[in-house]
């Protein structure tokens, strides 16, 4: 997915506020979480923006499928472990307290089948009274097709400038982004295409109750997209 743009990951979304966010995100899961430790999954981690945060609270382990955005995040944090793997059905030999899966990473799933496996291997990885944080893309009533976007770097030694068209196929919202790279080295243009899956509310509260978790939605979140909790129940 970020195959050509994993370099450019931090700078392209340097505008946002990663401290605060996990400083909500933080103050939602001690609210509702059950079980006493702080071992924190960071499912779908990229680069580890969250992570530069996390770590300070939590003893935070990281995964994702682009094996490119793991080599940064390792780089970054050679003291935390990270796994390459898919958030399907990846197997850890460790249960958390926190489980998240951060940034709409969810929408690249793409099929309510997929986010339904999802979910369930999440949550077998959570302790009783552990809480999965899912932070949602957009659903299907708010997504608009046909808007124009354009994201700029102003770097000394580094300008970018990522253009697309938002469009809708099927159950997908795709993005074929523009890339044009500017560097001492010269200048470049490339593409890349992102399909993320459309789910509705409703999806995203089934699949988390299919896995055996108690549902709670915040509408707002840490960005305005809204965020869901599953707390792995502590009852008999």
């Amino acid at each position: 997915m970020f195959a050509k743009s994993a370099a450019l990951y931090d700078a392209i979304y340097s505008f946002k506020d990663y401290q605060n966010e996990t400083k909500i995100l933080r103050e939602l899961i001690e609210r509702h979480k059950q079980s006493d430790g702080t071992d924190l999954l960071d499912v779908a981690c990229g680069t580890g923006a969250h992570i530069a945060f996390l770590r300070s609270h939590y003893r935070v382990v990281g995964l994702d499928l682009d094996p490119q955005m793991v080599e940064i995040a390792r780089q970054k944090f050679p003291e935390i472990i990270f796994h390459e793997d898919d958030m399907v059905d990846f197997t850890l030999d460790q249960k958390f307290d926190v489980v998240v899966c951060l940034f709409s990473s969810i929408g690249y799933l793409k099929t309510e089948n997929r986010l339904f496996a999802a979910v369930h291997n999440m949550a077998r990885h959570l302790k009783t009274g552990g809480v999965l944080a899912i932070e949602p893309w957009l659903t299907p009533d708010v997504f608009q097709s046909g808007t124009v976007h354009a994201t700029n770097v102003d770097q000394p030694e580094l300008k970018v400038a990522r253009m697309n068209i938002s469009q809708v196929e099927g159950d997908l919202s795709v993005f074929d982004f523009h890339y044009l790279v500017a560097t001492p080295q010269g200048i470049e243009h490339f593409t890349e295409r992102h399909e993320l899956g459309l789910y509705s509310h409703d999806q995203y509260t089934q699949a988390l109750e299919r896995a055996g978790l108690v549902v709670i939605h915040d509408p707002h979140g840490l960005s305005g997209r809204g965020l869901y909790l599953g707390v792995a129940s502590t009852a008999e």
